[in-house]
Formats: structure tokens, C-alpha cells, sequence
């Protein structure tokens, strides 16, 4: 069923592997070989045009096993293969490849399909290739997201996208890390800029969060609290370890928080934390969706234990025999499940650990997602693979139904210089921030250019130029491009007859055009590509030689000719070249400019 569904999409490929299947069919029934009937056959895109379009190894892998040279199967395979109007040659080449070439009927039809699809070629309907639940992003809400979490959300907006467009029923998704020391520390930094405001004089730490933001979500919090949370600075300060460097510091912010609950109560500390909490989650929130980023769901952390999701994780672990108690503590066997080291689930002051709700998220998740769990993490949580997976092992579930993809860092540049970042300071460059400088396109294009297994330096002066070697820009002034070749023949008082240059698309013989046909067909694969490596870049390098070969094209070539038939033949493709062009873009949360 997956082959026929593919094969309404990347067309020539499936279509090749369906042609050496029914190959070795024929040479299984008639008792020249004896093989199994499930045979992964292997077609790919040839480097160099001379040796066709296409290649398969196909004899090579299955030689030592029929007992046969490869060259010898190959030519066996060569002599059964069914006749195929899209394929006008096959040739056997070096060791035993077989080597097709596509007939210039495939490429009519790749035209005709682009055309005909519009916005849908390249794309399988929604759902038939199973579920994926991708989560990404999730940036702890304790302060604005910054250019480093920008690298994440665009691949994974972008990847999702591709998915999605790849037959994938995407379910997106944020999860906000609304619990935790951390969120703690977020509220006593708001609480002590709060009292700073009301006149107290209240050191501030130096691990407290600094930013500018903080005094934004203090002002707010006096606004509606008044002075109704306001306590005398020697109060909140007296009978506390000292502050200082490293554990001493980390033992005065603990120390804060505490005293901040203690005089506060419950009431008072939730009013500073739900202040800080709903501030930075509606900032994060609508930053994202100006980048074009959204989410089908946000996540809380916190709704895990309302919900009793973590308790049934924990008790589902219980129940596997995968706990025991050490020093008061509940720990995770993980280590017997290919973690490096056992985990604690549960405190000996009886709190739950981070570790616990990741636990009770992934079965959640699980559970709500009939297909896969696709987590996209930054590269510094590279150990979570392991734990999860453990996670899953012990939860009894399949560790396989886990895609994990890491994220490596970027770096900006400006004026040939390292910006250096830091979250607690305040001294970071916001992800607002570099949009408003290089705008959304070049932002999204930019940070999904190179594989996100790769490091990433953002050179904003680049990004910014309106030069050749800016990709992005290249990328749009193709599209344009397009754009003007149509409003120059509506300023000649013509139109674009689709039908007559259908009817002649065999005066399309430029090497050029030949080149352009054959990059049209490649789309859907590069999309297919794009997402089984879990790699938008692969789309992105796609469109750029495409966009390549079209400005080739134009800066060597007449479109607007006299001659009707050649004149609509070349507009049909300068037009299905624009909609690839748009769907790709789209799909990389681009836009297709028609004027620069």
C-alpha cells in the first residue's frame, strides 16, 4: 500500500522500483532465481546526466546470494524488464548498476502534473503515511526566547511542515516547563524587583534573572497587587546563608525562595508566579506566531500532577518492578535499560523530580499518539535519548516508537564578531529582536539552510544583503523573476494560452529546459527526502539549484517570442518552475515575493 501511495507522488522512482520488482518476479517464476519474496530494491538519483537519470544496485545486493556475477543478474533483470513509456533507456554500468534514463514522455508528464496540482503537487493526503506527535521549541518560560531557541522552532516548523506535506499526520505541540526550581527562581527575581519598585532596598542576587523583561513583569504585578505583597527588605533577607560564588549562591537563591513562600503564602507566591509564568508564556507564544510558528497544543508541565498523569506513570513503573527505595528516595532502574546511571522519581521530601514528569509526558504522549513521538531537543540534551528510551522500556512500551533529533547551536555574527549570549544576565539577542533586523524570511531560511546535526553561524550582514550569495534573497529574486516574465506579457496585451504550450511542449529542447523538466520531477523527491532524514535542509538545497538553473535559464533566453507555440510552451514551464518554487517556500515558512 506505501508503494502505490509513493508512487502517485515521487512518480519516477517508485515507478523504476516497480519495474525491477516485476523483474524479479518474472525471473522467480520461471526458476532462474530463488529468492525471498521481500526485497528492499534501492533506486537513487544518478550524479553525472551521462550515466541516466537513475541508478539501482539492485544486482550488486542480490548477486552472493543467487550465486550469480552482477553484471550477468543485471543483464537478466535488463531482459525482463517491462517496456515503460517513461523510461527511454536502461544501460548496465561498472560493477553491475542499471541505469535509467527518462524518456521525454515522463517529463510531459512532470509538467503536466505540476500544472494540473498546483499548490498540491509533491503532497500525499494527510494521514497516510501514520501519526507523528513532534514537539519542539519548549523553551523554559523564564525569559524571551532568544536567537539559539529560534534555530529550533524553524526546523521544527519546518519539519513539520514537510512531514505534513509528506503524508504525515502532524500533531504539534509545546511543552511549557511550568514547575520547577527554575520557575521558582523566575518568581523571587520578579518578587525582588517588586519590592525594588515599592522602595525596599533588597540585594539582588547575581543567579537571579536580570533582564529588563523582569522589571516589565514587576511593574505589572504592582499595578494590579498595589502594595499587598510588599514586605520590609531586612525581612527578606535576615537569617540567610550568605549569597556568593557557585554553591553558596545556588544555596541563597534556595534560601530566597523559600523565605518568598513563607511570607507570601500560597496566595501571595502564586500571584508572583502566575505573573511571571502567564508574561513570559504569552510573550514566547506570540513571538513564535509572528515567525510563523504555532502549535496545535502548549503542554503544562504542572497539568501532569493535576491530572494524575504522574502518578499513574510512577505507578506503572511500580508495577513493572523498576523502582526501589535508597536513602529515602524513589529510584528508576535505568541503567538495567540502557541508561548510564538510575534515575530518582521521587524525592526523599517526597517531591517529584524532573525526570519524573519527563516519565509521565512520555506516556502521555504515547498514549494520546498512536504513531511516533518526535522530540526535537537542543544538542546539550543529548543524554535525554537514553533516559526516555529507558523510560519507554520500563513503562512497557516500544522504545522504537521514539524519534529524536538534536539540534546544534547557533551562533550570530554581526560585523564579522561573536554576540555572546547569556539567559540569567539578560545580556542575549532576542529572537524579536533578529527578525526585526533580518526579517522573518531570511530568519526561517537561514536557520534551516544547513542540517541541524551541524553548527550554525548566523551572519546577519549576509542575511541582510541584497546580493547573489544570500541565498534567501537568490531564492525570492527567482520567484519575482517568474512574476515579471508574466506581467511583461500582460503589458504587451497578451496571455498565457496553458493549452497551446502544453500542445507544443516538445519545442522545450534547450539544454536548459531539458535541465529545468528534470528538476521539476525531482521536487517531490526532495520532499520525500526531506522528510524521512528528518532534514529540511534537503528541500532548501533542492530549491536553490532549482532557482539556480531557472536564473541560468533567463539570463540566456527569450520567453516572450513571437512564436506562439514556443512562447506558451516556455511560459508553462517558466510558470510550473514559479509553483514548485511557492510550494517549496511555503513549506519552509518562506514567502514568494512577485516584486523586489
Amino acid at each position: 500500500m506505501l508503494l502505490i501511495t509513493l508512487t502517485k507522488r515521487t512518480i519516477m522512482r517508485a515507478h523504476i522500483e516497480e519495474l525491477i520488482g516485476q523483474a524479479l518476479g518474472y525471473l522467480k517464476r520461471e526458476g532462474e532465481l530463488s529468492i525471498e519474496t521481500d526485497i528492499e530494491i534501492q533506486v537513487e538519483r544518478t550524479r553525472d546526466r551521462q550515466f541516466g537519470d537513475y541508478a539501482s544496485n539492485i544486482a550488486m545486493m542480490l548477486a552472493k546470494r543467487v550465486g550469480m556475477p552482477p553484471r550477468e543478474l543485471a543483464q537478466r533483470l535488463l531482459d525482463r524488464l517491462p517496456a515503460s513509456k517513461r523510461v527511454s533507456k536502461v544501460e548496465i554500468a561498472g560493477p553491475g548498476f542499471l541505469n535509467f534514463h527518462a524518456s521525454p514522455h515522463y517529463l510531459k508528464i512532470v509538467l503536466r502534473e505540476v500544472l494540473a496540482q498546483g499548490d498540491d503537487y509533491g503532497r500525499l493526503p494527510a494521514g497516510s503515511r501514520g501519526d507523528v506527535l513532534l514537539e519542539y521549541v519548549s523553551a523554559n518560560p523564564t525569559g524571551p526566547l532568544h536567537v539559539g531557541h529560534g534555530r529550533g522552532a524553524a526546523y521544527g516548523a519546518s519539519l513539520s511542515s514537510v512531514m505534513e506535506a509528506a503524508g504525515f499526520q502532524v500533531h504539534r505541540e509545546y511543552y511549557v516547563n511550568d514547575h520547577g526550581r527554575q520557575m521558582d527562581i523566575l518568581a523571587v527575581s520578579v518578587w525582588l524587583r517588586y519590592l525594588e519598585l515599592a522602595g525596599e532596598r533588597v540585594p539582588f542576587p547575581g543567579n537571579a534573572y536580570r533582564g529588563d523583561y523582569i522589571f516589565d513583569i514587576a511593574r505589572s504585578l504592582r499595578e494590579r497587587h498595589g502594595d499587598e505583597l510588599r514586605h520590609p527588605g531586612h525581612r527578606v533577607t535576615d537569617g540567610l546563608p550568605p549569597d556568593g560564588d557557585d554553591q553558596a549562591a545556588e544555596k541563597y537563591i534556595d534560601a530566597l525562595v523559600d523565605r518568598a513562600r513563607e511570607l507570601l503564602g500560597d496566595d501571595g507566591y502564586e500571584a508572583c508566579f502566575s505573573a511571571a509564568l502567564d508574561s513570559m508564556v504569552d510573550d514566547i507564544r506570540g513571538d513564535l506566531d509572528e515567525f510563523g510558528v504555532h502549535f496545535d497544543r502548549w503542554f503544562s508541565e504542572r497539568s501532569l500532577d493535576s491530572s494524575g498523569a504522574l502518578a499513574r506513570a510512577v505507578e506503572r513503573l511500580e508495577q513493572g518492578g523498576w523502582l526501589y527505595k535508597k536513602d529515602g528516595a524513589t529510584w528508576f532502574k535505568a541503567s538495567e535499560l540502557g541508561d548510564d546511571k538510575d534515575r530518582v522519581v521521587i524525592r526523599e521530601n517526597g517531591r517529584s523530580t524532573y525526570f519524573a514528569s519527563d516519565v509521565a509526558y512520555l506516556l502521555d504522549k504515547l498514549e494520546r499518539c498512536p504513531g511516533t513521538a518526535l522530540y526535537i531537543f537542543g544538542a546539550d540534551h543529548h543524554g535525554y535519548v537514553p533516559r526516555l528510551k529507558a523510560a519507554a522500556r520500563g513503562l512497557g512500551e516500544d522504545p522504537d516508537r521514539l524519534d529524536f533529533q538534536l539540534v546544534q547551536f547557533a551562533v550570530l555574527f554581526r560585523g564579522g564578531h561573536k554576540v555572546q549570549m547569556s539567559t540569567r544576565s539578560g545580556s542575549f539577542v532576542t529572537l524579536r529582536e533578529l527578525r526585526e533586523e533580518v526579517g522573518n524570511d531570511a530568519a526561517r531560511y537561514f536557520y534551516v539552510m544547513r542540517s541541524h546535526e551541524q553548527h550554525l553561524d548566523f551572519d546577519l550582514d549576509l542575511a541582510k544583503s541584497s546580493a547573489s550569495d544570500n541565498p534567501v534573497y537568490y531564492l525570492q529574486y527567482a520567484h519575482a523573476r517568474i512574476a515579471s516574465v508574466f506581467r511583461q506579457l500582460s503589458g504587451r496585451g497578451q496571455r498565457h494560452n496553458q493549452a497551446i504550450g502544453e500542445a507544443a511542449i516538445d519545442r522545450l529542447e534547450s539544454d536548459h529546459e531539458q535541465e529545468l523538466l528534470r528538476a521539476l520531477g525531482r521536487y517531490p523527491e526532495a520532499l520525500e527526502s526531506a522528510a524521512r532524514n528528518r532534514s529540511p535542509h534537503l528541500l532548501a538545497h533542492y530549491l536553490h539549484d532549482l532557482a539556480a538553473q531557472f536564473h541560468g535559464w533567463y539570463n540566456n533566453s527569450q520567453f516572450l517570442v513571437d512564436d506562439d507555440d514556443v512562447r506558451n510552451a516556455r511560459l508553462n514551464l517558466v510558470a510550473a518552475i514559479g509553483q514548485v518554487l511557492r510550494n517549496g517556500l511555503e513549506l519552509l515558512g518562506v514567502s514568494a515575493p512577485e516584486e523586489m
